[in-house]
């Protein structure tokens, strides 16, 4: 798996991609693909502060332990950061990775999907 997936992505619309921007692109994603990320990062994009994992557990009905490997995943992918506060952790987003995020799917107007 690569290191930090948003340090090597490559827009999809970009003339090629190396076989390294690709699978850090793929890692990005995957980090996205579960239903329970996609809501922490919702809930992440909606707090004002970082938040406390104990925060999550209620809006997300989900026990600690599986918030916690969802928050692992998300902060290996550069898409949340983590900041420890004593024996406990908070969470927000990474405004630059999304900034990059929204960039990857960026397609050009004319491409061959829009015809």
């Amino acid at each position: 798996m690569v290191a930090d997936p948003i340090a090597c992505c490559a827009p999809l619309a970009a003339s090629a991609l190396s076989e390294e921007e690709a699978a850090a692109t793929a890692a990005l994603f995957a980090a996205l693909g579960s239903p329970a990320r996609v809501r922490i990062v919702n809930l992440l994009a909606l707090s004002l502060e970082p938040v406390c994992l104990c925060d999550l557990i209620d809006p997300l009905g989900l026990a600690q332990a599986t918030i916690s490997e969802h928050l692992q995943k998300l902060v290996a992918a550069g898409v949340v950061l983590r900041e420890e506060r004593g024996k406990w952790s908070y969470f927000c987003l990474n405004s630059a990775a999304l900034e990059q995020v929204a960039g990857l799917v960026a397609l050009p107007e004319k491409s061959a999907l829009q015809r």
